[in-house]
């Protein structure tokens, strides 16, 4: 009885250990536990620089709906240069610390299960350039009419995400809370 007793209080111990060790200062602790308690959206845009720098031309995709790989490819200065046929080209003092927060916080790094469907779906695969072409992302739009979608002037794309997510900004992407502009809610 007391070996199991001190077996038990050495593991409670080395767990509050690792714990205080990996949560050393605020902002890593609410991170850990936000990540620990496999919140049901993506982790949400929490850079201002990411916000202001690539919110300014569009939605500012939470780095959580693409792997690594896909981050990759997109902040290459020749992929800036040309992207999506706009010129996004931004100086190292701006890219650097953006391409290591879309890096730190991408499908492939995050414990967010839609983040992690993201990335089994991408997983051994060709890293895709688009949140599109996500197979995932594909799969959960199948059922809606295109003409709702590429038909409705007030959201023209599936990248259009925070056309219909009234909750997008905030990470949460649920079906119950999708409003499509001109149709309404969205019953599936």
């Amino acid at each position: 009885m007391r070996k199991s007793f001190l077996f038990l209080a050495f593991i409670i111990s080395t767990i509050l250990v690792v714990f205080t060790v990996q949560a050393s200062d605020k902002e890593t602790l609410s991170g850990w536990l936000a990540d620990f308690s496999r919140t049901k959206g993506v982790k949400p845009v929490t850079n201002d620089s990411y916000q202001e720098e690539c919110g300014s031309c569009h939605f500012a995709f939470p780095p959580g709906l693409l792997p690594a790989a896909s981050w990759e490819k997109l902040l290459e200065p020749a992929a800036l240069e040309d992207h999506f046929e706009e010129n996004a080209e931004l100086d190292a003092e701006i890219l650097d610390p953006l391409r290591e927060y879309v890096l730190q916080n991408s499908a492939d790094k995050s414990f967010y299960k839609r983040s992690r469907k993201i990335e089994y779906a991408t997983r051994g695969k060709v890293a895709p350039l688009r949140i599109t072409e996500v197979s995932y992302i594909r799969r959960k739009h199948h059922e809606i009419p295109k003409d709702m979608i590429s038909g409705n002037k007030d959201v023209v794309s599936l990248s259009n995400c925070s056309a219909c997510h009234t909750d997008a900004e905030q990470g949460r992407f649920d079906d119950d809370l999708v409003n499509i502009p001109n149709y309404g809610p969205w019953d599936d």
